[in-house]
């Protein structure tokens, strides 16, 4: 008896114990920047503390300008993705145009961010293809000149942005449409006289939101701190506050680690008054709800509404798929001047002179996203696991993971990278650890996690508990239960979440240049770092590659399970 009430007691522990490894690297990372920007740095000479490196901070040119750009973009950002996966949901939920979308989802997720604004600059720069249509009807011979890409206002930067949040946000949408009872609460609705997207947008998007939030505050977090899209899109006079950061930290003389320490606490700051000034925008628009559905106003005329729905979403989708092709057309053209559509003649030269290079990168970044992808899943698995059977429910209930769990899981997604990053390299230098493959597959872990998480919790949950009840009434045990009958009907949704887990530790930027040191280059890194040199032929093949990497995983996610399962489809329903 005793023996079996410890057991019981570690597995209610095992949750939290999970959670809290991938949450502890967020505090320990914090700490790192807290003691240098206060002056004390043993290691670069800072023994006393002080208030000096926030003078010099406070000193630096444009940097009210950088730290409200970064605002603005994680609120814009945010702001127009909810909006626009809301107002599609209202106006084609069940229908056929969100079955398309709901197919086209997984190989939009699979481009990474950089490879994602690389497409859009050849997109919409002043040489894009854009340019390029419009040359012949406008009478253009050379591109115009315009600044388009690094605009100061940070335009591109947050339409790149949300061409990647948009169908990351319409994913966990769809997630979590089944839960909100859609179809009850519309037909409700509409019996009073509702129209079709009134219906949906006053009874079940807050009740869809409410289950979305933490990834919407992660998008909020993501987009004020992103580092890579804004070395590609974003301004430079003046750039982003995350990306100056970049530079301070790697500048040679090392006296300005002070400096970027005071910085990523101001990162910090600004990325948390952003989820303020979110939460603030969260109660306006619940009162603005309540005001539209007390005044009796029925909103039934919402044909035209309903049409131009699509929109945003058709645009992100199309900005990404025009944007790859155009990667595709650059990484195989020979001299392609403006203004022709089209190259008049391809070459394989860029791909013989990329290939060599990007092999070590191309191993590095296989490795360590197979290897964080696994290990996230399996934690991932034992934390739901553990807590399904630790917590006893009513017959019927559903489990849902604690808030706190989730607030600890999730946490490395709200608190923005490099305010962390940054302190868990100085401390990785100061402790003398030197960096390696496995250091830096646990510091991806940091953020694959959760991501596997987001995607697995639901359909894990969701499964209906009475197979494996009777599994064990034929005399399986729990072990047996789990690996013959539960992970085998939900084979499907645990490789799609070690595909966004292998994708999201593709995308990894920040994490691999600062732990990586430039001693561990991954093919993302290479890419980024091909940005300043304007070479589109082999920028072009550098991010194919780095689309075409989780795309295989995407791909072999999606056909696994029916090749698995190849002899059993006499099983499936009519």
């Amino acid at each position: 008896m005793m023996a079996d009430r410890s057991l019981s007691g570690a597995v209610r522990l095992l949750p939290w114990a999970v959670a809290a490894c991938l949450a502890a690297p967020v505090g320990i990372g914090i700490a790192g920047v807290v003691l240098p920007a206060f002056g004390y740095l043993p290691a670069l000479g800072g023994t006393e503390f002080t208030l000096a490196p926030f003078r010099d901070l406070a000193s630096q040119p444009g940097l009210v300008g950088s730290s409200a750009l970064s605002l603005a973009t994680g609120l814009v950002t945010t702001l127009v993705s909810v909006v626009s996966v809301a107002i599609f949901l209202a106006a084609f939920a069940g229908t056929r145009p969100m079955r398309v979308a709901r197919r086209s989802l997984g190989p939009l997720l699979a481009i990474p961010h950089a490879a994602a604004a690389f497409g859009l600059v050849f997109l919409i720069a002043p040489s894009g293809l854009i340019a390029r249509l419009l040359a012949l009807p406008l009478g253009l011979t050379s591109p115009p000149d315009l600044l388009i890409v690094g605009d100061p206002l940070g335009l591109s930067l947050m339409a790149g942005l949300i061409a990647k949040e948009v169908p990351f946000l319409l994913l966990v949408a769809l997630a979590a449409l089944p839960q909100a009872d859609p179809e009850r609460r519309t037909i409700l609705a509409r019996s009073l006289g509702y129209g079709q997207m009134a219906a949906f947008l006053l009874t079940v998007w807050p009740a869809i939101y409410h289950q979305i939030r933490l990834p919407v505050l992660a998008v909020v977090a993501f987009a004020s701190s992103v580092v890579d899209v804004a070395l590609i899109l974003g301004p430079s006079v003046p750039p982003t506050l995350a990306v100056r950061l970049l530079q301070w930290m790697g500048d040679p003389d090392l006296s300005t680690r002070f400096l970027a320490s005071a910085g990523a606490l101001l990162q910090l700051a600004v990325t948390a008054v952003t989820l303020l000034v979110w939460l603030g925008l969260e109660r306006i628009g619940c009162r603005l709800r309540e005001r539209l559905a007390a005044g009796g106003h029925r909103y039934s005329g919402d044909r035209g509404l309903r049409a131009v729905a699509s929109i945003p979403i058709v645009l992100a989708g199309l900005s990404l798929v025009l944007g790859l092709m155009m990667l595709g057309l650059w990484s195989f053209a020979g001299f392609w001047g403006f203004p022709d559509p089209l190259p008049p003649s391809f070459s394989l030269n860029s791909w013989q002179r990329a290939l060599p290079r990007a092999e070590d990168p191309l191993v590095v970044t296989a490795l360590v996203a197979g290897f964080s992808g696994v290990i996230a899943l399996v934690a991932v698995v034992v934390m739901l696991e553990a807590h399904r059977r630790a917590v006893p429910r009513l017959a019927g209930e559903r489990p849902v993971l604690p808030s706190l769990i989730a607030g600890l899981l999730y946490l490395p997604l709200i608190v923005p990278q490099i305010a962390f990053v940054f302190g868990l390299q100085i401390l990785v230098v100061a402790s003398g650890i030197q960096p390696s493959l496995g250091l830096l597959v646990a510091v991806h872990l940091i953020f694959v996690a959760p991501y596997v998480a987001l995607a697995l919790v639901g359909p894990w949950y969701a499964l209906d508990p009475r197979y494996e009840v009777v599994a064990t009434s034929l005399g399986h045990g729990i072990f047996s239960a789990l690996f013959r009958v539960r992970m085998p009907l939900l084979l499907a949704p645990i490789l799609t979440s070690f595909a966004i887990g292998f994708a999201v530790s593709v995308g990894q930027y920040l994490p691999t240049v600062l732990i990586g040191a430039g001693r561990l280059t991954t093919i993302t890194t290479e890419a980024v770092a091909l940005a300043s040199g304007g070479n589109r032929r082999i920028i072009g093949v550098y991010a194919l590659l780095q689309t075409i990497i989780p795309a295989l995983v995407f791909l072999l996610a999606s056909l696994m399970p029916g090749l698995v399962f190849r002899g059993r489809r006499g099983m499936e329903a009519a």
